[in-house]
């Protein structure tokens, strides 16, 4: 059974938290918590917490299954922009630069290798050798 986490309004572009977005997806808990823990960009602090609150959302959705046993991984994790702040900076000869302080949308899914839903490709093998 799968768990959602989503983290809204971080003060960071979309395309610098999608760098570090991409080096956890697919990955198991424990490597993407190494990865992240390692990795210098700002982002991944956030993304750290994220992944840890997820982690927790599944313990609290599967309470009589031990965490160590369920060999939890990244599903999904994707970003979306978020609002955007407009500033304005003053330039030369009485003008102004616009300045847009973005923001993003965080959302990941962690699940379970041993999850027993059955996908289409096993239903097609076990159609096929019958």
């Amino acid at each position: 059974m799968e768990a959602v986490a989503r983290l809204n309004n971080v003060p960071t572009s979309t395309r610098k938290m999608r760098l570090v977005a991409d080096l956890i997806r697919g990955k198991r808990v424990g490597h993407a918590l190494s990865i992240l823990k390692f990795t210098p960009n700002h982002g991944a602090i956030k993304l750290d917490k994220l992944l840890l609150s997820a982690v927790a959302n599944w313990q609290a959705k599967n309470p009589d299954e031990k965490l160590e046993e369920a060999d939890l991984y990244v599903k999904t994790i994707f970003v979306d922009g978020g609002r955007m702040l407009k500033r304005l900076r003053p330039a030369p000869q009485g003008r102004a630069h616009r300045i847009r302080k973005r923001s993003n949308h965080v959302t990941l899914i962690v699940d379970s290798f041993n999850s027993t839903e059955v996908t289409a490709d096993e239903v097609e093998t076990t159609e096929k050798s019958n």
